[in-house]
């Protein structure tokens, strides 16, 4: 039966990939790559440079893919969201079955750790579901922006006898800084949600483009810092065409 990887090789930096990752790499007969486009053709070729770097299997080989673009919300975010993963499952689907011979390996190299707000173990799940293909499925776990946030700041990310929540940008508009938390780590927030929030007394610890030569990191009380970690967002995703941010919001002791 074919046997598909899922490896999570961490939030940008080679020296973030796990001797369980690299070793997975090197199991594959297929490397997949996905290209999302003219404005990020960086991030493929951080995965090529991956490959370069750690692959010795002389038998593997690389392919390529387009992912398409996720459409604007409009009703229902939801929704949305669930025919952009349909459209990727198709293309799951077509890259096992024709890529992978029935006892072949393939691999998908995935950001941070495939467990935390990444989909592709739910459209592989959507793959398996179509019963089109059959294949058996390993997960490996990788650094998350999460954990590089934190080593970035000297940080941890809890403090004594507290709890800390991971949430999205969206949420945190819509529900504001958690009342059961003393820490927020916000992730997926492509508008600096954190501007909404009323109380500026909350420190944040941001950074984009973690564990990178390109990393840029703030922190600070909210009212001091917050105009200034968006402006230096801005700039740093015009001057790239694309930006990988999270932060942390802390409530004062």
């Amino acid at each position: 039966m074919r046997k598909v990887l899922v490896i999570g090789i961490g939030a940008g930096n080679p020296e973030h990939m796990t001797v369980q990752a690299i070793s997975g790499l090197n199991r594959a007969d297929v490397l997949f790559i996905p290209d999302k486009g003219a404005g990020k053709t960086e991030l493929a070729e951080l995965r090529r440079q991956i490959c370069d770097r750690f692959v010795t299997n002389p038998k593997s080989r690389r392919v390529e893919f387009d992912v398409p673009v996720r459409a604007e919300p409009t009703s229902s975010y939801r929704s949305t969201v669930d025919d952009w993963h349909e459209a990727i499952a198709a293309i799951y689907e077509a890259l096992i079955r024709d890529e992978l011979p029935e006892d072949g390996c393939g691999a998908f190299l995935i950001w941070g750790d495939p467990s935390l707000y990444d989909s592709a173990l739910r459209i592989l799940e959507r793959v398996s579901l179509r019963a089109n293909v059959d294949f058996e499925l390993d997960v490996m776990p990788g650094i998350t922006a999460v954990q590089a946030l934190a080593a970035s700041h000297k940080m941890a990310l809890n403090r004594i006898g507290d709890s800390f929540l991971v949430t999205t940008g969206r949420r945190l508009t819509e529900e504001g800084m958690p009342d059961n938390a003393g820490s927020a780590v916000i992730m997926l927030d492509g508008k600096c949600a954190f501007n909404t929030l009323a109380d500026k007394d909350l420190i944040i610890h941001w950074g984009a483009y973690l564990g990178t030569p390109d990393e840029i990191i703030i922190s600070g009380r909210l009212g001091d810092v917050g105009a200034e970690i968006e402006r230096v967002r801005e700039e740093a995703r015009r001057g790239k065409g694309w930006i990988m941010d999270t932060y942390l919001l802390r409530k004062p002791e």
